[in-house]
């Protein structure tokens, strides 16, 4: 068993208005202010060329560095776009988040988070350090070993029943059915020998529950689907709406388990930067070498940026920059007891 609170999630019985509890943490501003400030983050940082296209899967590494996309989605189903909003992309880790919450809402939260954890390493997202200082516990969903165990624990006798849950509960996240990139999924399964390593490392501690080079592949293909940054801010959307989709109206998850995905979120999304961007940007994200990011402000909705060039821990340097404006201007720091 991961360590853990004495007193574990949903252990209290706290009856069922639990389930109903309002998630509001208030609204955004009007349409076209949302418009106005969405298009101002594009300008203010579109010059900015810091940062390097992650170069160790070869489809990435052929990425267009100029390319910078903004979008917002509402809880109550408006979108605004800003800059290459439309280009598609492969998710990467950005979709740990949401395999999570498939997880969460096909298995009991409790032995979920016995199995998987939900503590930040404070290790890099791929680290073999942190499963061997941890008895080969993963942790956390959000890193690499710890995507893997979730993954191996989704539901489905076979490979095939995994992956096809998989991208219908995501697709349903978006809003429309996701496509595997073929290309970039032969390119991370050629090059993915570290992740076939923690599979087998998780393996061996008891960790895994499903074959490990299947697992591995399910991983490559869920991290290959496509995406575009409007897609990503209607999937993180649906997390801030109770798990309604507010595009489709469809209830794709229940609302503990958005809470569940959130804490992780907030936790550990960011990797070793999680404390990090909590202490600035102040609500949960998640970011993805493909230069993605996600977040998610509770009752109001999500912010997605995506940009290629990241910084050393593997987060979209513009990303975090026109997420940090937004955070403020928008009013969403879930930590400010008063505007700025």
């Amino acid at each position: 068993m991961c360590p853990g609170p004495e007193v574990g999630p949903e252990n209290e019985d706290f009856g069922e208005d639990v389930e109903r509890a309002a998630i509001s943490t208030g609204h955004l501003p009007s349409f076209d202010r949302v418009e106005e400030l969405l298009q101002q983050a594009r300008y203010r940082y579109a010059d900015v060329d810091d940062g390097a296209v992650a170069d160790y899967i070869p489809t990435l590494a052929r990425a267009e560095r100029n390319l910078y996309g903004l979008a917002v989605t509402e809880v109550n189903g408006s979108t605004h776009t800003a800059g290459d909003a439309w280009p598609r992309f492969s998710i990467q880790s950005i979709s740990k988040a949401f395999v999570y919450g498939v997880l969460c809402r096909e298995l009991p939260h409790r032995q979920v988070w016995e199995k998987i954890g939900v503590n930040n390493t404070g290790l890099p997202f791929n680290s073999v350090m942190a499963l061997e200082l941890n008895a080969g516990a993963p942790r956390n969903p959000m890193v690499n070993a710890g995507a893997l165990a979730a993954t191996s624990l989704v539901p489905g006798g076979s490979s095939e029943a995994k992956w096809q849950l998989i991208q219908e509960s995501l697709s349903a996240f978006a809003g429309r059915r996701l496509e595997l990139d073929v290309e970039t999924y032969e390119s991370e399964a050629a090059t993915n020998q570290r992740n076939r390593a923690l599979a087998r490392l998780l393996d061996s501690y008891g960790h895994l529950y499903f074959d490990p080079e299947a697992t591995t592949d399910i991983y490559t293909k869920t991290c290959s689907l496509l995406v575009s940054v409007t897609d990503l801010a209607t999937m993180g959307a649906t997390l801030a709406d109770g798990g309604v989709n507010p595009v489709t109206g469809e209830r794709v998850v229940d609302s503990i388990t958005c809470r569940h995905v959130l804490a992780s979120m907030a936790a550990s999304g960011l990797y070793e930067r999680s404390g990090d961007w909590l202490y600035d940007i102040g609500m949960p994200g998640k970011s993805g070498v493909s230069g993605g990011i996600i977040t998610v402000s509770p009752g109001k909705g999500c912010i997605a940026t995506f940009s290629p060039p990241l910084d050393p821990a593997g987060n979209s340097v513009r990303g975090q920059r026109a997420t940090r404006f937004l955070s403020r201007t928008l009013g969403l720091n879930l930590f400010a007891s008063r505007p700025d």
